[in-house]
Order: structure tokens, then C-alpha cells, then sequence
């Protein structure tokens, strides 16, 4: 074995050179100890990461910082609870009430907006219920009235607050129809159920736009101004969970915010279009 050998090596040297390669030891394991320590816990929206974002936007900053992004990618709200836990450092999220709620509770440190993009709602080609426009509203209320198939995540995600927005606008709670399936899963599993079946369902429309899986599917409603769907990012608060790595997380989250950060995100393209679009006002 070659840590054997090495030994052997080591036991012939003199006093002063083993001094000295004992401190070189010393010190290339320091190094990489501190090199190690050098990441952080993001809790973020499924969205940022099946859209692809992550792994433009990741890269760039650990060359900025030498600091390691470990994305845990879960439905908003779930992603708030980790928060809440203490289980993650920063908070990268689409769900503007909840975000407000975590900070008022004290779990996270100031919300700052990110970037924004929109929300649509996607279906067959052949539209059999009609929804097709620029009313989220009214195309609920048709998908209802119809019985149509319609499918939620159900998983606490800010897309799924959004929907439960939009059905509460059309005084539709609880009464979406026998076509209305909850799956309680992510988008990208969301729109695989859509394809496969030909249903219609509520997406970012980064994650639809790096989807593959499309089938029959393409946007019907889009351009309803309350569609608008805006980020947030935040810090843990390490006031309420001191094991949190506040330096590092509050430079990512300053990063993702300054010119450097948006700049990146301005730049993400699928097919030469835009995903997101940098917004954040220090």
C-alpha cells in the first residue's frame, strides 16, 4: 500500500526534514478541511432547479466564492419548513405570503426578491375544454364546469399556492370537479402525468420550457397578470438555529442579488428565451 511505503519514507528522514513534511501534512489538511467546510444548505423551489438555473447559476458563484451550493429541491412549502427547522442555510423560494410569514416569525432573516418569471397553464393541443386565452380564472371555471382532467401538484409548493389562489378566485375551493387530480409531487412529475393522460395543469413556465416530456401538451393560458410569479431568497436566521452558516449563506445571498448574480441569471436561455428575469432592489 502506498500509505506503507510512504511511512517507511517517512521514518527515514532525518528529525528536521520529518518536521518540516509533518507540517506540510498538517497544513494540506487543514486546507482541505477548511475547503470542506466552505458549503452551504439551500432549500429551493423544485422550479429553480428543473429549469435548469442551478447549474449555470451555482457554478459561477462557487468561482466567485469558493463556497459549495448542496440544493435540497422541494415544494416551497416544505422547503419553508426546512427553514423553520433550521435544517437548511438559505431559503430560495416562490410563495411571497409564506416568505413574509417565516420572516415575521423570526426563522428567517429579510426576504429579498430575486428574479420573476410567469405561471401557465398547459394542456392538449386540441383544447377539448376550451381554456384557451389570457383569463386564469375563467379557464378554471370552464375546466370545472366540465369536469375536466386537471392536474395539482397538492404538495404545498408555491405553484400550488398559486393554484389554490386562482380556484379561490373562481369561487371554486373544493369544487373543482371529478377531473381534478392532486398528486402531491413536483413539476416535473406534474407535467409527466399531464402528457401521459392529456390533462391540463398549472406550470412556471421555466420548468415547461426545459420539459421534455411534452407530448401533446402546449400553453393555452398565459398573459393574466395574475400569473406573475416572483422569488424570494432569505436568509436562515441563525439567531433562532446557531449551528447555521450565516457568513457563507448571507454572501450567497448577497451574490444571487448584486450584478454579478442577476447578470447570470439574465443570461439563462433555452431556444434563445429568457427563463427568468433578474428584479432584486437592495
Amino acid at each position: 500500500m502506498k500509505s506503507v511505503g510512504y511511512f517507511k519514507k517517512f521514518r527515514r528522514l532525518s528529525p528536521v526534514k520529518r518536521m518540516n513534511e509533518a507540517i506540510v501534512c498538517v497544513a494540506l489538511f487543514g486546507v482541505a478541511g477548511y475547503v470542506h467546510a466552505q458549503s452551504i444548505v439551500v432549500a429551493s423551489t423544485t422550479s429553480t432547479e428543473q429549469s435548469g438555473l442551478f447549474s449555470v447559476l451555482l457554478p459561477e458563484f462557487k468561482k466567485a466564492s469558493g463556497i459549495e451550493v448542496k440544493v435540497v429541491a422541494l415544494g416551497t412549502g416544505q422547503a419553508i419548513d426546512m427553514g423553520r427547522r433550521g435544517d437548511a442555510d438559505v431559503l430560495f423560494v416562490h410563495d411571497k405570503e409564506a416568505e413574509e410569514k417565516i420572516v415575521a416569525e423570526g426563522f428567517a432573516v429579510k426576504r429579498l426578491e430575486v428574479m420573476y418569471n410567469d405561471f401557465v397553464v398547459v394542456g392538449p393541443a386540441s383544447d377539448p375544454v376550451k381554456v384557451k386565452g389570457n383569463d386564469v380564472v375563467e379557464a378554471l371555471k370552464k375546466l370545472a364546469a366540465t369536469n375536466g382532467a386537471f392536474i395539482s401538484r397538492g404538495d404545498k409548493s408555491g405553484t400550488h399556492a398559486a393554484e389554490l389562489r386562482f380556484w379561490k378566485l373562481a369561487d371554486l375551493t373544493d369544487k373543482q370537479g371529478s377531473g381534478y387530480k392532486s398528486c402531491g409531487c413536483g413539476m416535473g412529475p406534474a407535467l409527466n402525468m399531464a402528457s401521459s393522460i392529456n390533462a391540463y395543469v398549472l406550470t412556471d413556465r421555466a420548468t415547461w420550457l426545459n420539459f421534455k416530456n411534452r407530448g401533446d401538451l402546449k400553453v393555452l393560458v398565459e398573459g393574466d397578470k395574475r400569473l406573475f410569479n416572483q422569488y424570494g431568497v432569505m436568509l436562515v436566521n441563525p439567531a433562532k438555529h446557531p449551528h447555521v452558516k450565516a457568513a457563507e449563506g448571507q454572501r450567497f445571498v448577497d451574490w444571487v442579488v448584486s450584478p454579478a448574480g442577476q447578470g447570470v441569471i439574465s443570461s439563462y436561455k433555452i431556444g434563445g428565451e429568457q427563463l427568468f428575469f433578474p428584479n432584486s432592489v437592495k
